[in-house]
Order: structure tokens, then sequence, then C-alpha cells
């Protein structure tokens, strides 16, 4: 019965969606984001200077989403659900958790194939191609992408329903971040203190977790595909 399912909480940044062929948001030293300045094109202030360039920038995001596809990753993620209750909880706006076949995604961070209203933030609507300028909600006002820009809070709602899905995992594997973004990277603290955590990222960050947690933690310096094939066999062995 699925009552009896084990949960695993699953939480996911711009590494998991590399090997599609999606950049990752780390930017380079010089603060740019696909040859933008993230000043221009991912804060309020931007989008007040120049809406068409933001605008624009959003628009080429989403048009490059019907090129890529999404990797092994996303799959064995979904696979997953035929064992285990998953959540995923993502900061990418890319829709490839679903499209790999993941049912319960959480986007932190907004979605690409959405806009919203500037007036009213909770008319939200389904978007598959460009907005332009005098594109309007239902009131009237513009609309702009459905994505938190730095600066902006994020969807409590999302966040509280996040949260509580951290607290009640048997199992967290974060995947392909560098846990540097807050207040998201809080969330896989919510799990309690002797779930395992699983860390798939070929960099060599440190996770920060208390000492008494470290038994319950295992990093695989891999790729997002490889190191969660280990995953899912120790999962099998652990769960």
């Amino acid at each position: 019965v699925y009552m009896n399912k084990k949960k695993i909480l699953v939480f996911t940044g711009a590494g998991i969606s590399v090997e599609s062929g999606v950049e990752t948001f780390r930017t380079d030293e010089n603060g740019l984001w696909y040859n933008h300045k993230i000043e221009d094109v991912a804060t309020p202030d931007g989008w007040r200077r120049d809406k068409e360039r933001v605008l624009n920038f959003y628009n080429q995001r989403r048009s490059q989403l019907k090129d890529v596809q999404p990797n092994l990753a996303h799959k064995i993620l979904a696979d997953l659900e035929n064992d285990y209750d998953v959540t995923v909880v993502t900061q990418n706006v890319d829709d490839l958790h679903e499209r790999g076949g993941s049912t319960n995604v959480i986007h932190l961070h907004g979605e690409l194939k959405k806009v919203r209203s500037t007036l009213n933030p909770n008319f939200i609507y389904d978007w598959d191609g460009d907005v332009n300028l005098g594109d309007k909600c239902e009131k009237g006002s513009q609309l702009r992408p459905h994505v938190v820009w730095f600066g902006e809070m994020l969807d409590e709602t999302l966040v509280s329903k996040a949260k509580d899905a951290a607290k009640e995992a048997d199992a967290c594997i974060v995947v392909g971040t560098s846990m540097l973004v807050y207040p998201a990277n809080e969330i896989p603290f919510y799990t309690k203190e002797e779930t395992p955590i699983y860390y798939v990222d070929p960099g060599d960050f440190d996770f920060g977790l208390p000492t008494f947690r470290k038994i319950f933690y295992t990093h695989y310096k891999e790729t997002a595909s490889l190191g969660l094939e280990k995953v899912k066999n120790d999962l099998k062995n652990k769960l």
C-alpha cells in the first residue's frame, strides 16, 4: 500500500540539468550568466530599468528548453517513485524533472514555462512561447517571468511544503547544487537528525552538517547520473 512507502526528499540545483545541456547558474568570475549581468536580467531593478531586455532574456531561456531533454539523472529520480514516496524540491526553473517523469515537484525559484502578473503575484499562467511588452494579465497589468529574482521572497506556501517533506523524509538526496543560495539551501537541514543524506556533486563542497550527523552523510563526487545510480543502489540496502 502507498502508505507504507518510505519517503525520500530530493533537493536539486542546476548541476542536475548540466547533462541535458542547460548551463548552470554558477556564473563566471565576471558575474555573467549567458553573457548577461545578473543585475540586468535577474533583479527587480533590472526589470524596472528595461523590461524588454528581461523579457527577451527569459524568452531565449524558454525557447532553449524546447531543444533540451531530460537526462538519465532526471529519469533515475522518476524511477524511484516505483518504490518510494518521492518529493523533488528544486531550485531549477526548467521543466526537466516533470518531463523526466517525476510527479511531485516543488519549484522554489519559479518556472520558466509560467508567467505572472506584475500587479498580483497570484495571477499565474502557463506559457509556452514568448512574452512581449503589452502582454497583460486579466486585470490589465504587464506579465513577467514567473521566476524568483535576486532580492525577491520565495513563495512561503511552497517553502513550508518543502520543509514538511524534509521533516518526514526517511532519506534525503541532494544533487547538483552548491548549497549556497539562501533560503532554499536550508531545506535539507529540516530532515531528522538520523536521516541519511546523500550529496551528489563533483565539487569539493563542505555541506556544513553538524558533526553528529556526519555518520549519516555520503558525498559522491560524481556527475548527477553516475552519483544517482550509486544512491539508488544504496537505498535498496538502507530503506
